[in-house]
């Protein structure tokens, strides 16, 4: 399993609420069970006292994208660090449920988190792979979604560093509404400048008189 794939445990814990819209998804511990995806071991581990410490790991998560999206680089690693030193993870060669042609294992690099509790592990992993992330492609890679009233977390994989929604429903939705803006806006400009159309011929007949 490659480091990068972890990022996305980070990803997923930040957008399991919507701050803006008053919505939050992890409100039992089959919610934070279901943030572990197909790591069904590690998932079992959970337990109701991890909900209120996943919120906690979380809101640290989403103050590293903030920063991020904010341009505060220096902020951005100091949260991130902070997070790897709380919850401290160990890189192992694994080679477990991958074959090649001749049937030898193809090694890759796994994390082996060692925690007292559903919410280390996940934690320390969902740092690591952040931290991957952030050092391979830069803090500017992170980022929330532009599509108010979003705000989802993402992390920027185009080549151009061009990604500012966290889906094409956000995106296509703030075109629409940037369309919209549009349309209005041409709308406001053709009424007045009708109205000092009107007043200008108003003036010159009143004139003529």
């Amino acid at each position: 399993m490659e480091l990068a794939y972890y990022s996305d445990y980070a990803v997923r814990l930040v957008n399991s609420e919507e701050p803006k819209r008053g919505k939050d998804a992890l409100t039992s511990v089959e919610a934070v069970r279901d943030l572990f995806g197909t790591n069904k071991e590690a998932a079992r581990r959970a337990t109701d006292a991890d909900v209120t410490r996943f919120r906690s790991v979380r809101a640290r998560l989403r103050a590293v994208f903030e920063a991020a999206d904010a341009g505060d680089e220096t902020l951005a690693v100091n949260l991130l660090n902070s997070l790897l030193l709380e919850f401290p993870v160990s890189p192992q060669i694994s080679g477990h449920n991958f074959r090649d042609d001749d049937g030898r294992p193809l090694w890759h690099m796994h994390l082996a988190d060692h925690p007292s509790n559903a919410t280390a592990g996940y934690a320390a992993i969902a740092a690591m792979g952040l931290a991957f992330h952030l050092t391979e492609h830069g803090v500017d890679r992170l980022g929330l979604c532009e599509a108010a009233p979003c705000r989802n977390a993402y992390l920027d994989t185009s080549t151009n560093r061009s990604r500012r929604y966290c889906s094409d429903r956000c995106a296509t939705r703030a075109n629409v509404a940037a369309y919209r803006a549009r349309k209005r806006l041409e709308a406001d400009r053709s009424e007045t400048t009708g109205h000092a159309a009107d007043s200008a011929q108003r003036a010159s007949a009143s004139g003529e008189r």
